[in-house]
């Protein structure tokens, strides 16, 4: 009951190791802004990709509400690519600095494909209703290079034709 209460208590160690990431917390979410704007302006000008969703693309209806409220985009990129279910397995299938995983918010890059991950039991029609096509992928950007992570895009965009 106390449990339920006051909530769960952590350990001395968990508690250590999230201070220490909290340190350079600012600085992740800074450079995750940058290159994932940079990551979604270098997809929405690539002639195999159909759209991107990121907020402070102009593009977004809600790019003028985005900036007026957030300093930066946020680190998540959602774009669709132009093509089928198959084009999308070879585009994941040539990556090879993102990370294929559903988690947000790591320093690694990791991108996931709605359609065949979290929601693999709807029927398609039942996707295709909440916008979830077969080439929707969510790129969770982390830190690396900016520069190498459009370079791993480019070489999975090249097998997705």
């Amino acid at each position: 009951n106390l449990h339920k209460s006051m909530g769960g208590v952590i350990d001395p160690h968990c508690a250590w190791l999230l201070l220490r990431g909290l340190k350079t917390f600012p600085l992740r979410v800074q450079r995750q802004n940058e290159s994932a704007l940079s990551i979604a302006q270098f997809l929405e000008g690539h002639k195999s990709v159909n759209r991107v969703y990121y907020p402070f693309l102009e593009s977004h209806p809600h790019h003028k509400v985005a900036v007026e409220q957030m300093e930066g985009g946020g680190g998540v990129v959602t774009f669709e690519l132009k093509g089928t279910l198959d084009s999308s397995k070879r585009f994941l299938d040539a990556l090879e600095l993102c990370y294929i995983g559903p988690s947000l918010g790591g320093v690694e890059t990791l991108i996931t494909h709605p359609a065949l991950v979290s929601y693999y039991d709807y029927s398609r029609e039942e996707r295709y209703e909440l916008g979830i096509t077969d080439t929707l992928f969510r790129l969770a950007v982390g830190i690396e290079d900016t520069q190498d992570l459009i370079a791993d895009l480019e070489r999975g965009l090249s097998k997705s034709d």
